[in-house]
Parts: C-alpha cells; sequence; structure tokens
C-alpha cells in the first residue's frame, strides 16, 4: 500500500514570476495527512489560502497560457511547474507560502523546486495514497489539439509535439511516468516559445518576466542564447506540463495519455472529463443499495484479515464498504492487469475466472458472517453453489463491487445470496452455502 508523503522540514527560494516579473518568496512547509497541497497567499490580509483543486481553477482574461488557482482577486500563476514536481516526488501534502501573486519561473523547469524539496526530506505519512484509474476512454478535441486517455495500470504519456517550424518540427515521446523518468528525463525540461510568438504574448499583458535565461526562445536556427538540455526537450517540457496540470486532481492518476499538441486549456478539458468519470464510478456500489460510495472505506484490506484466514495472492477483497453484521455487506475488488489470474486467463484478452468472481463473493460473505461477536474466531467453508450465473466478463482494470445479503444464519451453517456488479450492471450472481466451523 503507498503511503501519503509530506515534507520533512521548511525550506525557501526566491525568484521573479515568468509573466508578472514580480518578485517573489516561497516557504514550504510541512503538512498534516490528507490536507492535500495548499498555497497561502501571505502578502495579503488574512492570508488567504488557495486549495490546489479543480474547483479552484483560475481563467484569467490573457486565456490558458499559464495555470492558476484562485479567482479575479486573490490567485497564485503558473504553478503548473510546481505541481509536476511535487506530483514527481511522490507529495501529497504540503503548505506553501508565497508573497505575491505568480510562482517563481527559476531556469524554466522544476530542477530547483525539485532540489530543494528533496532536500527538504521526504516523509511518509499513515494515511493511503488516492488513486484514480481511468475506467474506460476520454477523448477530447480542440481545433487541431487531441487528449485521449485509456485505461492503464500506471501512468503513461505519449505526446506528439507538432510545430510548423523549422527548429522544432516534430518530437515524439511516450514514458512511463515514474520517480526515476521524471527525475532523469522530465524535471530538467525548459518552457519554451517560438520567437515569432514572443511579441504576441507580451501583447497580451504576459511574459513581463520572461527572458533567454528562463525561457528557450526558438528562432528559425534555433535556440537564441542558451543550449538544448535534451535533443527534444521542447516535447519533454509538454509531458512535464500535462504532469502539473493533471495534479490539479489532487489524486494520481493510472492512465495511458496520448497527446497531439495539447496545452493547458485542453489539459483543463481532460480535467474535468475525468472528475465526471471518478464521481460515475465512485457510485458503482451505491445502485445497489442507494447508501454509500465505494470511496468511503468501511473496512480495509488489513482489517478484513483480521477477520478473514485469506491472504494474498487468495485474497480477494480490498475493502468493505457496508457492513451490517450477520445481514449485509458490500465489498470491492479493484482489479489491475497486475492481478496474477490475467497473466494466464485467456492470454491476450484476460479475463477474470468465473471461479474467482465466486470466491470474491465468498470472501465478502465470511466477513459478514464472521464479524459477528459469536462467530469470530470460526472459519466459514463452502458446502454448496447454488443458481450460480454468469452475466458479463470482467476485465483488467474494472472495479468488480461485491454485495452479499443473508438468507439463513445459524450458528453452524449459513446461506446468502451474493451479486457481483461492474458498472452497476450485474456480471454474476449466485447462493452460496457455508458451514460456520471452531479454528
Amino acid at each position: 500500500m503507498d503511503r501519503q508523503k509530506t515534507i520533512e522540514r521548511e525550506v525557501s527560494l526566491s525568484g521573479i514570476g515568468i509573466h508578472t516579473a514580480n518578485k517573489v518568496n516561497v516557504n514550504f512547509k510541512p503538512a498534516e495527512e490528507n490536507s492535500g497541497i495548499n498555497f497561502i497567499r501571505t502578502d495579503l490580509k488574512d492570508k488567504p489560502v488557495i486549495k490546489a483543486k479543480l474547483d479552484s481553477l483560475f481563467v484569467s482574461a490573457s486565456g490558458m497560457r499559464h495555470t492558476s488557482i484562485g479567482d479575479e482577486r486573490v490567485h497564485i500563476q503558473t504553478i503548473e511547474h510546481l505541481m509536476a514536481v511535487l506530483y514527481g516526488l511522490g507529495i501529497d501534502n504540503i503548505y506553501i507560502e508565497v508573497d505575491a501573486n505568480e510562482l517563481p519561473a527559476l531556469d524554466g523547469s522544476g530542477k530547483e523546486y525539485y532540489d530543494l524539496l528533496l532536500k527538504a526530506g521526504i516523509k511518509e505519512q499513515d494515511a493511503e495514497k488516492q488513486y484514480y484509474a481511468i475506467r474506460e476512454p476520454i477523448v477530447v478535441e480542440e481545433n487541431n489539439a487531441t487528449l485521449a486517455v485509456f485505461p492503464s495500470s500506471e501512468l503513461k504519456i505519449s505526446y506528439t509535439l507538432s510545430y510548423q517550424h523549422p527548429f522544432v518540427k516534430t518530437q515524439f515521446l511516450s514514458l512511463k511516468i515514474n520517480f526515476d523518468t521524471f527525475r532523469d528525463e522530465l524535471v530538467e525540461a525548459r518552457t519554451f516559445c517560438i520567437e515569432d510568438e514572443a511579441e504576441e504574448i507580451l501583447k497580451m499583458g504576459l511574459g513581463k518576466g520572461a527572458n533567454y535565461s528562463n525561457t528557450l526562445v526558438v528562432g528559425s536556427k534555433g535556440v537564441i542564447n542558451n543550449t538544448l538540455r535534451f535533443e527534444d526537450e521542447f516535447v519533454r517540457h509538454k509531458i512535464f506540463d500535462l504532469i502539473g496540470d493533471l495534479y490539479i486532481l489532487g489524486l494520481s492518476i493510472k492512465g495511458h495519455f496520448i497527446a497531439l499538441r495539447s496545452g493547458h486549456n485542453l489539459n483543463l478539458k481532460m480535467l474535468n472529463k475525468i472528475r465526471t468519470q471518478k464521481e460515475n464510478y465512485s457510485m458503482a456500489g451505491v445502485k445497489a443499495k442507494g447508501s454509500i460510495s465505494c470511496s468511503e472505506g468501511l473496512l480495509d484490506r488489513q482489517q478484513i484479515m483480521e477477520i478473514l484466514p485469506h491472504r494474498d495472492p487468495f485474497l480477494f477483497v480490498d475493502k468493505i464498504l457496508k457492513l451490517e453484521k450477520g445481514k449485509y455487506a458490500l465489498g470491492v475488488k479493484y482489479l489491475t492487469t497486475e492481478d496474477y489470474f490475467f497473466k494466464g486467463h485467456f492470454p491476450g484478452k484476460p479475463i477474470m475466472p468465473g471461479v474467482l468472481i465466486i470466491e470474491a463473493m465468498a470472501q465478502v460473505g465470511g466477513v459478514m458472517m464472521l464479524s459477528l461477536p459469536q462467530n469470530r474466531g470460526k472459519l466459514a467453508y463452502f458446502l454448496a453453489c447454488n443458481n450460480v450465473k454468469f452475466r458479463r466478463t470482467v476485465l483488467p482494470g474494472d472495479e468488480l463491487v461485491l454485495e452479499v445479503e443473508t438468507l439463513r444464519l445459524k450458528s453452524k451453517t449459513g446461506s446468502v445470496k451474493a451479486t457481483a456488479y461492474v458498472e452497476s450492471k450485474v456480471v454474476a450472481e449466485a447462493e452460496l452455502v457455508f458451514a460456520l466451523v471452531e479454528d
């Protein structure tokens, strides 16, 4: 289980904003678990706090040339580089004090932020890290740009940068995003602009703090007054920006993103689509009984293992979402391509074996029956499976919701009606009969 992280000690840096040219001091402080990423405007009365989340996004009159949060009165501009670094270091919770309305550009990459926060120390916390795995494809388009995401067991980004420019031309890069690839391939990639765009950017009131040291300015023959760190530094920076924008959701995403000329505006549209999908899927277990969402775990895996004797690789319940001891239980199994049974069951087009779906339902039934005080310490053995029906296949990336209701429960035997769902659609059902015996 991955744990949330913060920094161990307070650290600071200073610089100027690339768009405002405002001088700014930034102070990073450790934060408690589940608090998220919070920016604090120390230069304003009452020191307002702006949480980095989708609802806080602020689009100014100049459009989406950078990512900002807050509102017209109180906001923080150009947070995407720092947000990417926080993702790359796995930092979930942090307080960021700033005394101006824009974060410093530094050298145009995330390297100085990265080194500073790494020096501050990364501290693991007790709370579980929050992930969302993309469940079905999402595609957003705008003009000649496209951004799509597909289910995956990890974060992967494949980006095509296409410019009608003699030096930049077309660049493509595909990376699995982890600690090593972020550090080695992305964090040093710098922001850039085409020389012909610079005048237009200034007319928009942006780029006042830009110079050849913090921005790669690209002329017809190459980078002006600077040198590239990577031959394909431009596409690397686009991936870096996309990571920063994705982290505005406040959790880590598992999915394969395929981008063609995507920028901040299209990234924002994708974030809204992902949030809608997440909200829809978090209700997958609600439609069975209508009272609890899948984000509200009642029992986690450790607590389940205190009731059941099962252990990996034969524990098929990740959470119990609702429990009425001896009467009703709702559980969930989050399936990934790493589950061992997918590797050998219909290789090339894997599905979850039906017998394991039955076993998963039985384990939820076992938790329900064995959670009763009089049954603690007993074992629940199968006696029979009746009226078994398989209605749909269960695939990698599915969220298997398992609902069990008691039909009959005595001191030595019990029977339950069990139903398994994916996307609120029944995939399997059965009546299961158990013998309850002393260990």
